[in-house]
C-alpha cells in the first residue's frame, strides 16, 4: 500500500505581517471617546460605520467549528459594535411590529417566588465569598493632559474592576453569607450616592462572578436570588441616572423614543455599555449587561431586541448547565420586565435549554456531584426554579399551538421528567387538565431513578385542583395517581403529594372517595408518629375538605374524619383545626340542628377548644373561642322539646365552665327558653309548664354566682327576676331581686374595661335606675313589710361607700321619687299580665299611701341636707320662671327640688334642663322638659 506524505502549506510571512499590522487613523478631538482610540480590529474588508471608528469584520475559510461567542459578535470587537450600533439606522423588527403587550396581574411576579426559593434551598456547609474591598486610588490630571494619558488612566480603572483589591472570606455560615451579600448591596447604594460610579460597578462585577461558583451546589438557587437582587439595584440606579439627564429642559414621557434623548444622556449610556463590554469573564459581563438591558431604550428602538438575541446566544458559551439555566432565567426575567412582547428571545432560550439539557447527565456534572456527595434527584431539583420561570415566561398568553409544540419537543427528549415537571408547573392549568391523560402516559414512561414519579403527579395534581379534566376521565385519573402515591414509602413525600390530590378528590367525588383517601393517609402517617412532622399538610387537608363539604351531617358520617382529627395531638395545632371547623359550621349552617351525630362531634370539638384555656391565655383568645362556642350553642334547637333543650344547656354549662362569656350566653338562652315556653303555651300554665319554668329559674340562680364580673351578675339577676315575674313565678322573682340588692355592697369603686381602670359609678347608677323601674310591678311579699324591696335598696345605697364629692347617692334618691309617685297612683303606668301589683294588693289603702309619703319625706330631707352642705358662696338658681341672673356655678336648688317633688306627688315629674356655666351679669333662659316615670 503506497504511503502518503503530508507537507505543510507554504507561508508568506511578510504579507501576513502586513495584513496583521494595526491601522493608525487620526482621531478628531470632538469625536473623542477614551476607549475608541484603542478599539481596532484586523480586517480584510472594511464596513461603513461611525466616523473615526475602526470597527470591522473578517471572514475565514477555516473548517474549524466556529466559536459561539465569535459568531455572536460576528467577528466584531464588542466596543466597536456598541459604537456602530449608536449610529446605525433603526432596523425594523417584525416581532414588535404589533401592539406591545403589558404583563398583567395574571402573571406571577418573581418577587412571589423569591421567599420560597430562599427557604427551600439551604445548606449547612461552609461558604466562601470574594468580598471586594475597593481600590480608592485616583490619579489627578491637569486640563492639559494628553489624550493618551486619559486613555491609560481609564484603562487602569477598568482593569481594576477585576484585579482590584479584594479579600476572600472563608468558612461562612449561610446566614453570614446572606449578611455579606446584604452589606455589598448597601455598599453599592452608598458608593452610588457618593458619586463613586466605578466603585459601584466593581461591586456588581465581583458579585456577578459569584454566580460562576458552584462549589456548594445545593445553595446555588438561593445565591442566585441574592446576587440578582444586587443586579436589579444596579440596573435601576443606572436607568434612573440616565433618565434624570434627559429631564432638561423637559422630562421624558413614559413612552419616549430614542429620538427624544439628548446627546449627553446617549453618550453616558454608551459609556456604561462600553465599560461592561470590557469585562473579560463571560458570566459577569452577561449578567451586568442584562441588568441594564432597559437602558437600550435611550439608544435605538431595536436595541433591546438585538441585545436580547445576542445575550441569548452568549449563554451558549457557559459550560456548566446549572449556571447556564439560571443565566437564561435571569435574561427571561429582565426581558419580561422590559419587553414582554418580544417572544422570540423567550422561545429561543427555552429551545436552547432543550438542546443543551443532555449536559445534565454528562461526565463533568456527574464528577462534580460525586465530589460534593449530591444525589442526582436532589441535583435535578436545583433546576426547578429556573426552568419553572423560563416556562412561565414562554407560556404566558402563548397560543395553544406553541404550547403543544413545546410539549412535543419534551417528548422527543425521552419524556425527561424534570422538564415535564416544569411544563405542568408553568403551563396554564386548563391546558394541562384537558390533556391530563396524555400527561399521565408521559409520567409512566419517565425514569423513576432521575426524578421521582410522585413529584410529577404532585405537579399534575396542582393543575387539576384549579381546572377540571374531562368528566369521563376523572375516576381513571384519580386511580392512576393514587396507585403511585400510595406506594411512596417516605411519610414526608407521601403527605406532600397526597395533600395536593385531596382537593381533586373533594372537588369531583363524594364522601366515599374522600373517606378512602383519609383512611390511606391515616395508614401512612400514623406509624412512628410521623404525623407530628406533617401538621401543616394535615391542616391543609382539613381546610380543603371543609371548602367542599358544608353539610356537617355528611362530614361527620365519614368513618375516618374524627380519627383523622385525632392525629392533631399538639395542643396549639389541634385548637387551630377545631377553630377552623367551627368557623365553617357557623358560616354555612343555615338552620338550627338537633342531629345527635353533629351535636356530639361539635361538643367534642368545642370542648377541645375550651380545655386549651389556662391562666396564660390572652383575653382576646378567650373572646374568640367564646364567640365560636356561642355560635354553636345558638344553632342547637330541639323544637318544642324544651326539657331536652334545658338538658343540653346543663351539659354545656359543665363543659364550658371556664369561659365566662359562654356561661352568660347559656343563662340568656335559658331565660329565652322560659319565655318561649310561655309564648307557646299562650299563658295557660299547666303544672308541668310551671315546673319547667321553675327549673329554668333554678338553672339561672345556681349559675349566676359562678360569674366573676359583678355587673354581669347584677344584670342577670335582674333579667332572670323579670323573666320569672313574667311567668308568674313570684317567689323565684323575689329571690333574684333580693340577691341583686344584697350584691350591691360588693360593687367596687373602679372596674377594668379593656385594660383600663374606670369608675363604676355610672354603671351602678344605670343598674339602679333599671332596678327601680322593675320594682313598680313587683308585688310586696306577704311575710315582709310594705315596700320592703324599695327600703332594702335605699338602705344599701345609704351604706355604700361612694366616691368623695360625689352626688351619686342623691341622684339615686331623686330617681326613687318618681317611682314612689307612680306607686301612689290608682292605676299603674304598666303591669304584667296575670301578676297582681301593689295597686291591686293595696287598692289605694291610706296606710299604703302614708308609707309612701314617709319615704318621700325621708328622701327629700336627705336631698335638702345635701344641698345645705354645698358652698355658701355659690348662688343656685333654677329656671322655673323666664330668666334669672346667674352668679357662680349653677346647681339644683331648693326651688327646683320643691317644684319637682310637687309635680312627682301629683304624678308628673318635671326635669329642668339646667345650664352649668359662668356668666357675669348675663341672663339665660331655659325651657323645662317634662318626662314621665
Amino acid at each position: 500500500m503506497a504511503s502518503v506524505q503530508w507537507h505543510s502549506r507554504a507561508r508568506k510571512y511578510e504579507s501576513e505581517l502586513h495584513m496583521c499590522r494595526l491601522e493608525v487613523l487620526a482621531v478628531e478631538l470632538s469625536d473623542y471617546h477614551p476607549l475608541k482610540a484603542i478599539t481596532v480590529t484586523d480586517s480584510k474588508s472594511r464596513r461603513g460605520g461611525r466616523k473615526g471608528s475602526t470597527s470591522s469584520s473578517s471572514s475565514s475559510c477555516s473548517s474549524v467549528a466556529p466559536d459561539p461567542l465569535s459568531l455572536t459578535l460576528d467577528g466584531t470587537d464588542p466596543l466597536s459594535l456598541f459604537a456602530a450600533a449608536s449610529e446605525t439606522p433603526t432596523l425594523p423588527h417584525s416581532i414588535s411590529a404589533g401592539k406591545e403587550e403589558e404583563v398583567g396581574s395574571d402573571f406571577e411576579p418573581w418577587s412571589s417566588k423569591r421567599g420560597e426559593i430562599l427557604s427551600r434551598f439551604t445548606t449547612t456547609e461552609k461558604l466562601s465569598i470574594n468580598l471586594f474591598m475597593g481600590s480608592d486610588k485616583s490619579k489627578a490630571s491637569s486640563p492639559s493632559s494628553a489624550v493618551s494619558e486619559k486613555v491609560r488612566t481609564r484603562l487602569e480603572e477598568l482593569d481594576d474592576l477585576e484585579e482590584g483589591s479584594q479579600r476572600e472570606l472563608l468558612n461562612l455560615s449561610q446566614q453570614d453569607y446572606v449578611n455579606r451579600i446584604e452589606e455589598l448591596n448597601q455598599s453599592l447604594k452608598e458608593a452610588w450616592g457618593s458619586d463613586q460610579k466605578v466603585k459601584a460597578l466593581k461591586i456588581v462585577i465581583q458579585c456577578s462572578k459569584l454566580l460562576s461558583d458552584t462549589s456548594v451546589i445545593q445553595f446555588y438557587p438561593s445565591k442566585f436570588v441574592l446576587i440578582t437582587d444586587i443586579l436589579d439595584t444596579f440596573g435601576g440606579l443606572v436607568y434612573d441616572r440616565i433618565w434624570s439627564m434627559c429631564a432638561d429642559p423637559h422630562p421624558l414621557p413614559e413612552s419616549f423614543s430614542a429620538d427624544d434623548v439628548n446627546d449627553t444622556a446617549k453618550e453616558t449610556c454608551l459609556n456604561w455599555f462600553f465599560k461592561i463590554a470590557s469585562i473579560r469573564e463571560l458570566v459577569p459581563r452577561l449578567y451586568v449587561e442584562a441588568a441594564i438591558l432597559k437602558c437600550n431604550r435611550f439608544l435605538t428602538k431595536s436595541g433591546i431586541q438585538e441585545t436580547l438575541q445576542r445575550l441569548t446566544a452568549m449563554i451558549r458559551g457557559i459550560g456548566d448547565p446549572l449556571v447556564a439555566v439560571y443565566a437564561r432565567a435571569y435574561l427571561c426575567r429582565v426581558g419580561m420586565e422590559v419587553a414582554p412582547h418580544l417572544k422570540d428571545s423567550l422561545n429561543k432560550n427555552f429551545f436552547d435549554l432543550l438542546a443543551s439539557f443532555r449536559q445534565v447527565h454528562g461526565e463533568s456534572v456527574q464528577n462534580q456531584l460525586v465530589l460534593q456527595r449530591v444525589e442526582i434527584p436532589i441535583y435535578l431539583t436545583l433546576y426547578s426554579p429556573a426552568i419553572h420561570w423560563i416556562l412561565q415566561c414562554v407560556a404566558y398568553r402563548a397560543p395553544e399551538v406553541l404550547l403543544t409544540e413545546m410539549m412535543d419537543r419534551c417528548k422527543k427528549l425521552g419524556n425527561n421528567a424534570l422538564l415535564l415537571n416544569s411544563v405542568m408547573w408553568a403551563f396554564r392549568a386548563e391546558f394541562v387538565a384537558m390533556r391530563a391523560t396524555d400527561f399521565i402516559g408521559m409520567i409512566k414512561d419517565c425514569d423513576e431513578a432521575g426524578f421521582p414519579k410522585h413529584l410529577l403527579f404532585a405537579s399534575l395534581g396542582r393543575s387539576l385542583s384549579v381546572a377540571d379534566p374531562p368528566e369521563s376521565e376523572r375516576l381513571s385519573i384519580l386511580n392512576e395517581a393514587w396507585k403511585v402515591i400510595t406506594k411512596v414509602r417516605s411519610p414526608r413525600d407521601y403527605i406532600n403529594c397526597a395533600e395536593i390530590w385531596v382537593e381533586f378528590t373533594c372537588r369531583h367525588f363524594t364522601k366515599r372517595e374522600v373517606n378512602t383517601v383519609l383512611a390511606d393517609i391515616i395508614k401512612h402517617i400514623t406509624p412512628d408518629r410521623a404525623f407530628e412532622d406533617a401538621y401543616p399538610q394535615l391542616q391543609s387537608v382539613i381546610k380543603k375538605i371543609l371548602t367542599y363539604f358544608h353539610d356537617f351531617s355528611v362530614l361527620f358520617s365519614m368513618e375516618k374524619f374524627l380519627p383523622f382529627l385525632d392525629m392533631f395531638q399538639k395542643d396549639s395545632v389541634r385548637v387551630e383545626v377545631c377553630k377552623s371547623i367551627m368557623e365553617v359550621f357557623i358560616k354555612h349552617q343555615q338552620e338550627p340542628t338537633r342531629d345527635p351525630v353533629i351535636l356530639n362531634a361539635l361538643l367534642h370539638i368545642c370542648k377541645t377548644m375550651h380545655d386549651s384555656v389556662n391562666a396564660l391565655t390572652l383575653d382576646d383568645e378567650k373572646r374568640a373561642l367564646s364567640l365560636l362556642i356561642n355560635g354553636f350553642i345558638r344553632m342547637v334547637s330541639f323544637g318544642r322539646d324544651f326539657e331536652q333543650q334545658l338538658s343540653f344547656c346543663v351539659e354545656a354549662r359543665a363543659t364550658f365552665c371556664n369561659l365566662e362569656p359562654v356561661i352568660i350566653h347559656l343563662i340568656h338562652t335559658v331565660n329565652q327558653l322560659a319565655m318561649e315556653t310561655r309564648r307557646v303555651m299562650k299563658g295557660n300554665h299547666s303544672r308541668k309548664t310551671a315546673a319547667f319554668v321553675r327549673a329554668c329559674a333554678a338553672y339561672s340562680f345556681i349559675t349566676i354566682p359562678s360569674l366573676t364580673s359583678i355587673f354581669s351578675r347584677l344584670n342577670l339577676y335582674l333579667l332572670s327576676g323579670q323573666v320569672a315575674l313574667a311567668n308568674q313565678c313570684l317567689s323565684q322573682a323575689d329571690a333574684f331581686l333580693k340577691a341583686a340588692v344584697s350584691l350591691l355592697p360588693e360593687v367596687p369603686r373602679t372596674i377594668s374595661i379593656e385594660g383600663k381602670q374606670r369608675s363604676s359609678e355610672s354603671f351602678l347608677l344605670d343598674f339602679i335606675n333599671n332596678f327601680l323601674s322593675t320594682l313598680l310591678v313587683v308585688p310586696d311579699h306577704p311575710e315582709q313589710g310594705v315596700l320592703y324591696l324599695v327600703r332594702g335598696l335605699l338602705n344599701m345605697v345609704q351604706d355604700y361607700t361612694w366616691e368623695d364629692n360625689s352626688d351619686a347617692k342623691i341622684r339615686v334618691y331623686i330617681s326613687a321619687l318618681p317611682l314612689l309617685a307612680a306607686m301612689s297612683q290608682e292605676s299603674y303606668l304598666y303591669t304584667i299580665p296575670k301578676v297582681d301589683s301593689n295597686e291591686t294588693l293595696y287598692g289605694g289603702d291610706p296606710k299604703f299611701i302614708a308609707e309612701i309619703n314617709k319615704l318621700c319625706e325621708t328622701l327629700i330631707s336627705q336631698v335638702l341636707d345635701h344641698l345645705k352642705g354645698l358652698g355658701r358662696d355659690e348662688v343656685r338658681y333654677c329656671v322655673s320662671n323666664n330668666t334669672f341672673p346667674l352668679r357662680g356655678t349653677t346647681r339644683l336648688c331648693m326651688v327646683c327640688l320643691s317644684t319637682s317633688v310637687m309635680s312627682i306627688l301629683s304624678g308628673q315629674s318635671v326635669i329642668s334642663r339646667v345650664y352649668t356655666s359662668r356668666f357675669g351679669n348675663g341672663m339665660v333662659h331655659v325651657e323645662p322638659q317634662p318626662r314621665w316615670y
